[in-house]
């Protein structure tokens, strides 16, 4: 093929989550030979599924977002969602508890949104419009100018495509001092930057960029797809094996030597040869734990310095009996929410007051639990690097449950049948995160964009792709990273396939 491979060139996957299930699906389509490796028995990464008597729990990600880029990716392959999995618009979306026991339900309607606002304050509803507005025009432009574009580097920006961002350069400023633009009471401001958790940020250090997604939550809405999000990761998969990726499962990969055309891949089932590797294990594992020193892009100073994004401690909760005080998704806010945030990204210590957030999928799905039972699942985000040993752990446990009782007025202690939990250490071991941080690199304004990992490594053939590269954290961004990496690959290795190499939007 003159391009110094074998006769038959090979791409490997390391890594089954979002990202790396996309990469392999494009690579494939174009007419790559695909082999997908994933360490644990499911493919899905952080979004993986925990079973126990009955009750099913989605482990990592819980909300459906962004359905239009779902939809595009399937597009690509000549698929739909609805070929694989049925979504199911939630009502409400979500419901707010506030610990001086006022409480807000949010539903797909954007008058009984505006309602919710203006009982606030007064023309706050008016500033909510004018708001999502905004976002709306901000959201378009940004991902189809920039995220779909995939300009992971500075020269990128020198684009005419790009002047009609240049008048939005004020989104580089933080969310806080945004939003206070539109609305003051502390309520509003909580309902329009929640969503920076989901970006591993806070309102003090996030873009006001990422106002976009106000216009996710409130106007393009909350699903539920058929399955849960293991339902989700189970049609990636299927689709993948459609392309003629092979994936294998219950392989680890320990060490990744060589180069372009002559990888091997050292993993506890025997050593592996490829020509080219794609990487879902994020950069900073991949560089620590699977390169020689010699090949590594940055020294262990450069990750440590990093911002990460939250760690949590994840409470799976099979539950017995009605929990009419909850919604599918709820979530619990301090009316002052800054020192949780301080304890996060300023003084890493466990939260004194925290925010937190519940799933309740069995409200929407009664597939998950056993008849007269919920399964729950409690998130409370807390900083990375913490010491979660078994007595810091059950202290917090117990501050968790007592806040929800007095809170939210749901007593769980007496009517959990099964429990599970996670928590820094499990993220660090599970899945090789720095410090523990159950999201990745954070999305402050020197991690966004062209100042995020892109997709080549310094070593030559070998890409990332995943939530800690551009453009950034989420199902729906590790599907788009996916497609980028793929797109490197591509154009970097011309004669890996037949035909002309790229992904369906170049």
């Amino acid at each position: 093929m003159g391009n110094g491979f074998a006769a038959d060139p090979t791409v490997t996957v390391v890594g089954g989550g979002f990202g790396g299930l996309s990469a392999a699906a494009y690579l494939a389509r174009a007419g790559a030979d695909v082999r997908l490796l994933e360490q644990h028995e499911r493919v899905g990464g952080h979004a993986g599924v925990l079973e126990r008597d009955g009750f099913r729990f989605d482990t990592g990600p819980s909300w459906y977002l962004m359905p239009d880029v779902f939809e595009r990716f399937f597009a690509h392959f000549d698929r739909e969602p609805g070929d694989y999995y049925e979504l199911e618009r939630l009502d409400p979306q979500y419901r707010v508890h506030w610990k001086d026991g006022d409480a807000a339900t949010i539903r797909p309607d954007r008058r009984q949104v505006g309602e919710v606002f203006e009982s606030y304050e007064d023309g706050a509803a008016e500033a909510l419009d004018r708001y999502l507005a905004t976002a709306e025009r901000n959201y378009d432009l940004a991902m189809d100018r920039v995220v779909y574009e995939g300009r992971e580097g500075l020269r990128d920006y020198v684009d005419t495509d790009l002047l009609p961002l240049l008048p939005r350069l004020r989104l580089l400023g933080n969310m806080d001092d945004y939003v206070e633009r539109y609305v003051q009471h502390p309520k509003l401001r909580q309902l329009l930057e929640y969503t920076l958790v989901f970006l591993g940020g806070a309102p003090h250090n996030t873009p006001a960029l990422y106002s976009i997604m106000s216009h996710v939550d409130l106007n393009l809405g909350v699903f539920y797809p058929e399955g849960g999000i293991a339902g989700v990761v189970e049609a990636l998969a299927a689709l993948c094996r459609e392309q003629g990726v092979t994936i294998e499962t219950d392989v680890a990969v320990e060490r990744i030597t060589g180069s372009a055309g002559g990888f091997t891949l050292s993993t506890d089932a025997g050593e592996r040869e490829t020509d080219l590797v794609v990487s879902n294990a994020n950069p900073a594992y991949t560089e620590r734990e699977l390169l020689d020193p010699e090949a590594r892009g940055h020294d262990d100073g450069y990750w440590d310095a990093q911002t990460y994004g939250p760690s949590a401690l994840m409470l799976y909760l099979g539950v017995e009996g009605e929990l009419d005080q909850l919604a599918h998704h709820t979530l619990v806010f301090p009316t002052d929410w800054d020192p949780h945030f301080e304890s996060i990204f300023e003084d890493p210590r466990w939260p004194e007051d925290p925010a937190y957030y519940l799933s309740v999928t069995s409200k929407t799905d009664p597939t998950v639990a056993p008849d007269g039972h919920h399964a729950v699942v409690v998130l409370v985000p807390i900083a990375p690097g913490l010491d979660d040993d078994p007595e810091a752990r059950a202290r917090f446990r117990e501050s968790v449950l007592d806040d929800l009782a007095e809170n939210a007025g749901v007593e769980l202690r007496d009517r959990i049948v099964v429990e599970e939990s996670a928590c820094v250490s499990e993220f660090a071991e599970y899945y090789g995160d720095p410090g523990g941080t159950a999201l990745g690199l954070a999305h402050t304004v020197f991690q966004t964009g062209p100042l995020r990992p892109g997709h080549r490594a310094d070593v030559d053939g070998l890409y990332y792709t995943g939530a800690y590269t551009t453009p950034g954290i989420g199902m729906p961004m590790c599907l788009v990273s996916g497609e980028h990496a793929a797109a490197a690959v591509l154009e970097d290795h011309p004669g890996l396939v037949e035909g002309p190499a790229t992904v369906p939007s170049r």
